[in-house]
């Protein structure tokens, strides 16, 4: 009789192990895959870095530890994320909008905001609120050149530690004014070759000088013996002056009436000018009218004038007949300060900046320019207004000025 195969236990038995460990092996995957998904978040606090990292990031940022930042992070995310099941809602109540916020920077909560600033220097080291041991209180700038080094020196001197003294270099000449103690504590902007006007609309923004009650924006070449700062401000604020220039020397650089100093008060807000130059008594250049030379702003006139000074037009010819736009009642509210008064030295050094062009002195083309200026400033604020009316469905006021 022929013998059977023999077949042994362990050979039967190697298929079907096979076959379990392979099951096995999937079921482990899906289990150790839902078990994962059902706990997506790790503590980031159990998490602890080689000291080396750790030194570099704080290296980094300036001594904040790299564990705190992480941790900060982290809740961060997971607090935006929400739990399963709730991210919508979570999203929705979680999320910050506050529309009052300065423009772009609705989604900060408003206890973060810091929507001003100042030009007062700052150090590296110490604790900040010990920085300014005193803070100005008022803002002065000048235009200049190095040729009106001296004049400036002598102007500046009539200003207190009360205010912060800003000059807007239009010659590059910036080094050259360290031999002034009060030079090392004043802020020096440098540009080539640039107006009074163009400086103020780029680095004047109403929420930079906003801690300064008032901001006087003056030229190089004003002559001072009779003129105090502190004294200028006192009457400032007992006539209410919003915008106001000091009165000027009769008999040198006087253009208009309205800016004539008068020796019988201390300050004025009208004037008689020649016949028909006025349509109403208490318009521009009889009443609501400084010059441009050496204004005076309230931080509440300033943050209006700021606005309407054109970004292309640097001279600033005519904005001194639209001021009174920016206060209200105007012939109130701008005047001439006489009791303390200026001389207007008329140097041409800026017009002495241009580019002779076509046979003509550099000073011919800047003063062109400045005319070309003022009559386009003019049209815009007549389109402008017109503009307005039309939308608000009412005539416009009759008002002309002199070109």
């Amino acid at each position: 009789m022929a013998k059977l195969p023999i077949f042994s236990r362990s050979a039967q038995r190697k298929p079907n192990e096979s076959m379990r460990l392979v099951v096995v092996t999937i079921v482990g995957v899906v289990f150790g895959f839902f078990i994962g998904i059902s706990f997506p978040t790790v503590s980031i606090t159990k998490l602890h870095f080689p000291s080396s990292i750790v030194s570099y990031i704080e290296d980094k940022n300036s001594g904040l530890t790299a564990q705190a930042i992480l941790n900060h992070a982290w809740t961060s995310a997971r607090n935006a994320r929400g739990n399963n099941g709730s991210e919508s809602n979570s999203n929705t109540t979680m999320r910050i909008y506050v529309p009052t916020n300065p423009r772009g920077a609705e989604m900060l909560p408003p206890g973060i905001v810091s929507a001003e600033s100042d030009l007062d220097p700052r150090r590296l080291f110490g604790d900040p609120a010990e920085d300014l041991p005193t803070r100005p209180k008022y803002l002065v700038t000048f235009t200049v050149g190095i040729s009106q080094k001296e004049n400036i020196n002598r102007a500046v001197k009539k200003f207190s530690d009360n205010f912060a003294i800003l000059l807007f270099h239009y010659d590059g000449r910036v080094s050259e004014w360290d031999e002034f103690e009060w030079s090392k504590r004043a802020i020096h902007i440098s540009v080539l070759k640039q107006a009074k006007w163009w400086y103020a609309k780029r680095f004047l923004h109403p929420d930079i000088v906003a801690p300064y009650e008032y901001i006087f924006i003056w030229d190089e070449d004003l002559g001072v013996e009779h003129f105090n700062a502190e004294e200028y401000i006192k009457l400032v604020k007992k006539y209410k002056l919003e915008i106001s220039q000091p009165g000027l020397e009769p008999d040198k650089g006087l253009t208009w009436q309205m800016t004539k100093r008068r020796g019988d008060r201390e300050v004025h807000k009208d004037t008689e000018e020649r016949p028909g130059w006025c349509t109403d008594p208490h318009l521009p250049p009889c009443a609501a009218f400084v010059e441009i030379m050496a204004p005076v702003f309230s931080r509440d006139a300033w943050r209006c004038v700021w606005h309407m000074i054109q970004n292309d037009l640097v001279h600033g010819w005519g904005l001194d007949f639209a001021l009174r736009k920016c206060v209200e009642p105007a012939h109130e509210k701008i005047g001439v300060v006489d009791a303390q008064w200026i001389v207007h030295q008329v140097v041409p050094s800026l017009g002495n900046q241009g580019q002779s062009e076509n046979g003509k002195a550099p000073w011919e083309g800047v003063r062109e320019r400045c005319r070309k200026e003022w009559g386009m400033f003019q049209t815009r604020i007549a389109e402008a207004d017109k503009a307005y009316y039309e939308m608000m469905g009412v005539p416009p006021p009759n008002v002309t000025f002199v070109h």
